[in-house]
């Protein structure tokens, strides 16, 4: 089955981000898939099809009830985590193909800063290996793990404090870009950065995402049909996935560096035709800043340890060689699991992200993140 430039994404929508919302998970969801479909000029009864990660089995038809979505509708679970939302057009495709739905709508939010509850002792308690082999000698939370993968970069191939805290500094200007950005209003520079205490080395506050409350959706449908709708379509050129082989844990990985990016991205690229050079800019889940340098190295953008060097000087900045995350992403305007990153690549091909545009941009790479899982995502300005 042919799925390169198939289907588009026709509509986009996001609410306003917040450390902590008083409106509840629903209401967000909601307020993103209404922006969405208006965005794209459609009604909730064009809507056949609802991609929802990270919500319930409750959650799933309380949205479909309440936004007003009419008769039986394709639904499909889906990655967990980052790669959920990159992910999504892969599935959207699918079922466009198979004649199951017509008009998908894919949406996505979160409520860590208003509604989550316990600690994430608690929640790595519920895998039997973390409670068994990592908490007890100190290996949790996310903040430990991921620190442990950038220092190991950092003994290997020299990579340095300044080179993460280049990364920081370039998502704090570009949130300063932002309308919709947590930390728009507060500049970040390296001297600041290197004198912030660690909070897990080589870790400080600024290498780590947001935790907030936000939501985001998109509506995807085939190009055909885009053609003739209210904006113009962003074409889904290339998916690809990619899985761990050595599973969740990352005590027990047998390369501790690499990322399923290195699965995921060749098939992305298989599938659209095109290479890394082929790519004007990136979104991808920067949880932590390391993962932007480890997976612009498994991507294909660099070789392996050139990934802190390869972020210095301005290079991943908007006007620089390879911009990444101009809105911002997860360290600077919210962490949405990687769904503001993907209406920020719609909006900048498109040609609609102001003073963060990304001068004649025609490609734009989606890479989602979870532990053991990948998702890479290539977009394309236009109908293909």
């Amino acid at each position: 089955m042919q799925l390169s430039r198939r289907i588009a994404i026709v509509g986009i929508g996001e609410t306003r981000y917040e450390r902590a919302s008083a409106r509840g998970l629903m209401t967000l969801l909601l307020e993103a898939a209404r922006e969405a479909l208006a965005d794209a000029g459609l009604g909730a009864r064009d809507v056949d099809g609802i991609l929802a990660p990270g919500t319930t089995y409750q959650e799933l038809h309380e949205l479909a009830r309440e936004l007003g979505v009419g008769g039986q509708f394709f639904n499909a679970e889906s990655w967990s985590g980052g790669p959920a939302v990159v992910a999504a057009p892969l599935l959207a495709a699918l079922a466009v193909e198979a004649g199951l739905a017509t008009t998908v709508l894919c949406v996505r939010g979160i409520a860590w800063g208003s509604e989550r509850r316990g600690n994430v002792g608690q929640f790595h308690a519920e895998m039997p290996s973390k409670a068994s082999f990592e908490i007890p000698f100190g290996w949790y939370p996310q903040v430990v793990h991921f620190a442990g993968m950038a220092r190991r970069h950092m003994e290997l191939y020299g990579t340095t404090e300044a080179q993460l805290g280049a990364v920081a500094v370039a998502a704090r200007r570009h949130a300063a870009l932002s309308d919709n950005a947590l930390l728009g209003a507060k500049p970040l520079a390296l001297a600041d950065y290197l004198a912030t205490p660690y909070i897990a080395d080589p870790f400080r506050v600024h290498d780590c995402c947001l935790v907030n409350d936000g939501a985001g959706a998109f509506v995807m449908m085939s190009v055909a049909r885009a053609r003739d709708l209210r904006q113009p379509p962003v074409v889904v050129l290339g998916v690809g996935t990619g899985v761990s082989e050595d599973g969740e844990y990352s005590s027990l990985r047998g390369n501790y560096l690499a990322t399923p990016a290195i699965h995921s991205a060749p098939r992305a690229f298989a599938m659209a035709g095109l290479t890394p050079a082929d790519v004007d800019f990136v979104t991808l889940y920067d949880n932590f800043t390391s993962m932007v340098i480890q997976q612009l190295e498994d991507l294909g953008f660099c070789q392996r340890g050139e990934g802190g060097p390869f972020v210095e000087g301005g290079r991943i900045e908007v006007g620089g060689e390879l911009p990444v995350n101009p809105s911002g992403g997860q360290l600077a305007q919210a962490f949405v699991l990687m769904m503001n990153n993907v209406c920020e690549t719609v909006r900048q091909l498109r040609g609609a992200a102001g003073p963060r545009q990304i001068r004649d941009a025609e490609v734009g790479l989606v890479a989602g993140y979870s532990g053991a899982q990948h998702a890479t995502l290539l977009l394309g300005r236009g109908v293909g």
